[in-house]
């Protein structure tokens, strides 16, 4: 997931009160004999990750895969996304998604098979890079599955399209798929499936959430301007620095005066800079802004309201209507994840049927972003549902969650899912997702 998202979710288990841990049984032996070979997987992506738009390697990787089970692959769609389809009679078209990067952290796990590769970010830093947000395990289950599918051929008809997204880390993978073509040159799916690995769910079990799953995320930029001179001498000058404070505290009040109390929205300044000595009144300070909110119109009212009070702001300290902020929505915008409340209630029961009820938790919607949300926003709308998979190690899931403390995060450079029931809870919960969309 986006940089931005911590833990996943609060979560309830079905049907008890009381925590206990559920029994997780040995895979299916059709799964159980590909287990070796997607460990191997699993642990040679988790050691050679590659940062958003630079998925090269991996990309290839995964190709080779889906080619080997027969799939007809396209490459370098959107960057270095890859296509793979697979017809098999008439029947529904099915999008299976999995994301492909990994995060600019150093690794420390300890883990013999830990990363230690180096990159150059976009920026020009050199960086250490990291899967510490679960998509080697992403891309080992969507090696599972596609292998599966292809082995249960005779009980499924339609056309699976099983793609590899470039950057999701940066909300941009999506977009430039789908701006490369993806549902012009390749068939359009009538249902898009994706899952995403949890660190504060136990592995070997799966969470939902129908409806609103994830947020709209937008980042914005503030240019205060002013008007510099002496620390001694301020009623010379205007300062930007007053106005910023102004405008942050001003900010605060969007969620909590003008949003209603029962609808999310989160506007929070993460970075401000200005001034260079103590004794400078500076001419500039820049800000920015995270903005999270789920419906397009409480989205629209967050920004046009960030945008008056930055304005309005620097008229009342007395700056010239040429010198007023400049607010800037960056390009960098991830719309709000919406699961399909009749898929998401299919695909729930299908799971349910193969992993049973103990197994299967609630989640709550957070905050964060998922450009997967782009696939299921085209016109007309196709219903998607990304599901959570457990992979926090069980005895440590259990005794924080008897004993109590906070679960930990993605995006730490500890991040270490328990391999094998995460990984074959996985194949077996999409498999089944998929068959409920595609059985004859």
């Amino acid at each position: 997931m986006l940089a931005r998202i911590g833990a996943i979710g609060c979560l309830a288990l079905l049907g008890s009160a009381q925590a206990q841990q559920p029994h997780v049984p040995a895979p299916p032996a059709d799964i159980a004999a590909d287990v070796p070979s997607l460990v191997a997987l699993y642990k040679h992506l988790h050691a050679n990750p590659e940062l958003s738009f630079q998925e090269e390697s991996t990309a290839r990787l995964i190709a080779d895969e889906l080619r080997e089970l027969g799939f007809d692959v396209a490459q370098d769609i959107g960057g270095f996304g890859i296509v793979g389809v697979m017809r098999n009679g008439e029947g529904p078209t099915l999008m299976i998604r999995t994301d492909l990067d990994a995060l600019p952290i150093k690794e420390q796990t300890g883990l013999d098979w830990a990363s230690q590769v180096r990159a150059i970010e976009q920026t020009g830093q050199e960086v250490s890079v990291m899967h510490a947000c679960g998509h080697d395990m992403h891309m080992s289950v969507f090696v599972g599955t596609a292998r599966r599918l292809v082995r249960m051929q005779d009980k499924w008809s339609g056309t699976l399209m099983m793609i590899g997204q470039p950057a999701e880390e940066r909300g941009a993978g999506a977009k430039a798929m789908l701006e490369d073509g993806l549902f012009e040159r390749f068939p359009r799916p009538d249902a898009n499936l994706a899952l995403h690995i949890s660190s504060d769910l136990p592995a070997g079990s799966v969470a939902f959430v129908p409806g609103w799953a994830m947020a709209n995320v937008d980042s914005v930029d503030i240019t205060v301007h002013g008007v510099g001179g002496h620390g001694s001498a301020p009623h010379t000058t205007i300062d930007p620095i007053v106005i910023a404070a102004n405008i942050v505290t001003r900010l605060q009040t969007i969620v909590s005066r003008e949003i209603d109390p029962q609808t999310p929205a989160v506007v929070t300044v993460g970075s401000i800079h200005g001034g260079t000595k103590h004794n400078i009144i500076s001419e500039r300070v820049d800000l920015q802004i995270t903005v999270r909110s789920y419906d397009d119109q409480t989205r629209e009212h967050l920004l046009k309201a960030i945008e008056r009070i930055a304005m309005n702001t620097a008229r009342a300290a007395g700056l010239a209507e040429e010198r007023l902020p400049e607010v800037v929505v960056k390009d960098e915008f991830t719309p709000s994840l919406y699961n399909d409340p009749d898929l998401t209630a299919r695909v729930r029961g299908a799971i349910t049927d193969v992993l049973g009820k103990q197994r299967i938790y609630e989640s709550a919607p957070v905050m964060g972003g998922e450009d997967f949300s782009r696939y299921g926003r085209q016109d007309p709308p196709i219903p998607s549902v990304m599901f959570r998979l457990g992979g926090l190690e069980r005895a440590y899931y259990w005794r924080l969650k008897n004993g109590g403390g906070a679960f930990p995060s993605l995006h730490t450079p500890y991040f270490n899912p328990e391999i094998e029931p995460a990984l074959t809870t996985g194949i077996e919960a999409m498999s089944a997702a998929a068959m409920a969309i595609l059985a004859r």
